[in-house]
């Protein structure tokens, strides 16, 4: 999945010959997931048409405030949709058009939404030879950069004019790569490395039956999810669970029992820089599950249970342990018990929800939360959604570690 999948996008077209270009970087970032609006400027009609563009970008393409064949349609809102945008593309980017971004000489809508846009703007440059080395050309990029905007070289090859140099728009492709590139290098986790337990486990009591809980891994999903979406490099290790995973960045260790997931998590633990246990995992399996299925043969059955090893114990345990969360799902006694737990298996944080919560426990598309740190301080958050308690719960990581 994209970093891209999910924006919201504004695609600024000037006019140049460049601007052909768009109707293929247009389809590349609807691809890609993003939601894309055109503002095309009264000069780039000439070289694209907004039909084309408004069909491969599925959104009206817009280039004055006003519809010109309609008097009494609705003024186009530069400022709305500025804010609307998670960030802007201005490609091509004429000569004409940076030194208007660079001395706030806003003569059409397209500017008018550069002045107004609260996210990060890239820009693609492209003119001839010349143009490009001309002094005032340099200056202009050092300004936009200075102004916190980002610059796409240009490519080099030949141009419209005939000569060959630098000049040339960068390719659809290399947009979108460098736009990858850069917000990947901006996220709070780029580069860091995260261990999740999630789901359930099973533990055999003969080939169809099993010792399990409700755990869906809802919570334990929504939170790789989370850290990947912030950069981090994720490797989620789920029980049995019919969840799918479709991050690029998680890379997903599918067990089945405690003793699997035990293993599992020791073989990829080291170098991790946080550690978030969250599965449900079963206590005790039995001693001696049968080879063949049990068969009825009198009023009552027993079966041995031994303890399983305790996964977030030997983590806390650790002399190199990674940043450590642990979950605590209680019916009674919740902070008493909670805080027991965070003392013995030495986390970090501790993130308690309590089975007598409405909202809260196994199953639900809720959640709602205690997180007690190693002080003993508490934070308690409201009913949310399991995607918005897991941005909590990173959130708080981030603020203390990173």
């Amino acid at each position: 999945m994209s970093i891209l999948s999910g924006k919201k996008i504004v695609l600024g077209i000037s006019g140049g010959i460049a601007a052909y270009k768009t109707t293929f970087l247009t389809r590349l970032l609807v691809k890609a997931g993003a939601s894309v609006k055109v503002v095309l400027t009264p000069a780039a009609r000439d070289f694209v048409t907004p039909l084309t563009l408004s069909t491969l970008s599925k959104n009206p393409v817009i280039s004055s405030f006003t519809n010109e064949d309609d008097e009494n349609d609705l003024w186009n809102n530069h400022v709305e949709l500025g804010l609307w945008a998670d960030l802007m593309i201005i490609a091509p980017a004429t000569a004409n058009t940076l030194s208007k971004m660079v001395t706030g000489n806003i003569d059409n809508l397209l500017l008018a939404v550069y002045s107004s846009a609260k996210c990060p703007v890239f820009f693609a440059p492209a003119m001839d030879l010349d143009m490009y080395k001309h002094p005032s050309t340099g200056y202009n990029f050092e300004k936009l950069a200075c102004y916190g905007n980002y610059m796409i070289p240009a490519g080099e090859g030949e141009l419209a004019s005939g000569l060959s140099g630098v000049g040339r728009m960068a390719e659809p492709e290399e947009i979108i790569s460098f736009i990858e590139n850069q917000l990947h290098i901006e996220q709070p986790l780029h580069g860091k490395k995260c261990l999740i337990t999630a789901g359930p486990t099973h533990e055999s009591i003969d080939p169809v039956r099993f010792i399990g809980n409700h755990s869906t891994g809802k919570m334990g999903m929504a939170l790789a999810h989370d850290l990947a979406s912030r950069g981090a490099a994720v490797t989620l290790i789920m029980g049995p669970s019919n969840i799918i995973q479709e991050h690029v960045n998680i890379t997903r260790i599918d067990v089945v029992s405690a003793q699997e997931m035990y293993d599992a998590v020791h073989k990829y633990i080291s170098h991790q820089d946080v550690a978030i246990f969250s599965a449900a995992v079963a206590d005790y399996r039995p001693a001696n599950p049968a080879q063949q299925k049990i068969k009825k043969s009198s009023e009552t059955l027993h079966i041995e249970l031994i303890r399983n090893p305790d996964i977030l114990g030997s983590v806390g345990m650790m002399q190199h342990k990674p940043f450590l969360v642990g979950f605590a799902l209680e019916t009674e006694k919740e902070l008493e018990n909670a805080f027991a737990k965070a003392k013995k298996k030495n986390t970090d944080l501790l993130i308690l929800n309590s089975m007598n919560d409405a909202g809260a426990g196994f199953g639900t598309d809720t959640n709602k939360i205690t997180i007690i740190d190693k002080a003993g301080k508490t934070l308690k958050f409201p009913v949310k959604s399991k995607q918005m308690v897991a941005k909590d719960i990173i959130d708080e990581i981030i603020k203390r570690t990173f």
